[in-house]
């Protein structure tokens, strides 16, 4: 079961391709979607759990077997990876869990609440970010903390919800980086617009 979390704020074409290589490259038969609840460690306010909820809902739409939970947007206070992979264990007995990560959050890990458990909890899986400072040099950083960490193999996909946020408060098209469907919800509840 693969396991799958961010803010998603907005989910764009990046986490979706994320999702579509965990998918084939792990022969995954699940892959739980996550938005987080109260994020520790952004210094912004992130966009109402609803909206982010409805949006991933839209962005991961079709791809078989995967979900998305809502279990962090509902936990009081603030929301840890590791009390997540805790309860998914505890659901799942019988399941091994993949924590996927993209190269910005695995280069970050180790700043992570309790994340000397998480290995413990899932084997980590972790997808290059084109144009990420660190590149490749993250990914092997991260391996003598986390030695059965997983590389996937993903195409480049140059995009990230910062600069989606950004074109927004500007006025500018998304219409390239983000899926129709949530770009139609995104402008129809006046999301990230600057007053």
């Amino acid at each position: 079961m693969g396991v799958f979390g961010g803010a998603f704020d907005p989910p764009h074409l990046g986490h979706r391709a994320l999702a579509q290589a965990a998918l084939a490259q792990l022969q995954l038969d699940a892959l739980c979607i996550i938005p987080t609840g109260q994020a520790w460690h952004k210094a912004r306010d992130l966009t109402p759990a609803l909206h982010r909820l409805a949006m991933a809902e839209l962005a991961f739409a079709g791809l078989e077997g995967v979900t998305v939970d809502p279990r962090e947007t509902r936990r009081p206070g603030a929301s840890y990876t590791v009390d997540t992979l805790r309860e998914l264990r505890s659901e799942h007995p019988q399941a091994q869990l993949f924590l996927i990560l993209g190269q910005d959050q695995a280069q970050a890990l180790t700043s992570w609440h309790r994340w000397e458990e998480i290995p413990q909890l899932a084997i980590i899986c972790v997808a290059d970010r084109a144009g990420f400072p660190g590149g490749e040099g993250a990914f092997d950083a991260l391996l003598p903390a986390v030695p059965n960490a997983r590389r996937l193999e993903m195409p480049p996909v140059d995009v990230s919800a910062t600069d989606i946020r950004q074109h927004l408060a500007n006025h500018q098209s998304v219409a390239p980086l983000v899926f129709e469907p949530v770009a139609r919800y995104i402008a129809l509840h006046h999301l990230y617009q600057t007053a």
